[in-house]
């Protein structure tokens, strides 16, 4: 395929792609896909791993973009213990969220978390890590160090 013809930015999911890179690594772009979503997408829909983002047709890219917003709601055939938000707090359903609805979603939780006072909402709202880790020589960010000395 001659240069000319390969796309150099590619705007999938409100983020411009890199076109010069494969496409299971340009999908990585997206903050919520990871390599082996990426992957599955492409197998799913059929595209050619080693192909350029740059190089896919406007057509395959428009369902690339159709088959992301399936995942958002829990409608792709793809697994759904390859999603990253299964058995949802307020709805129940299994889906896979990505970009800015990731974002808030993981906001809007530990907010919740906060609000019902449960420990890992404590150790959020304190800067403290949550999940069980030693905290004697660890996170001592922001505290003077060491002693001083007597005059």
């Amino acid at each position: 395929m001659a240069e000319e013809e390969i796309k150099p930015i590619v705007r999938i999911a409100d983020v411009d792609l890199d076109g010069h890179k494969k496409v299971p690594y340009a999908l990585t772009g997206i903050k919520g896909i990871g390599i082996r979503m990426a992957y599955a997408i492409c197998r799913r829909l059929g595209i050619d791993e080693n192909k350029l983002l740059g190089e896919l047709s406007d057509e395959e890219i428009e369902r690339i973009q159709e088959e992301i917003d399936k995942l958002a709601e829990g409608e792709s055939e793809i697994p759904s213990w390859m999603y990253n938000r299964r058995k949802d707090y307020e709805t129940g359903k299994d889906m896979h969220l990505v970009g800015v609805q990731l974002d808030m979603t993981v906001k809007q939780d530990i907010d919740r978390l906060k609000k019902i006072r449960a420990y890992r909402g404590i150790r959020h709202e304190l800067g403290l890590p949550v999940r069980g880790q030693r905290t004697k020589s660890s996170f001592r960010r922001g505290q003077t160090l060491g002693v001083k000395k007597k005059r």
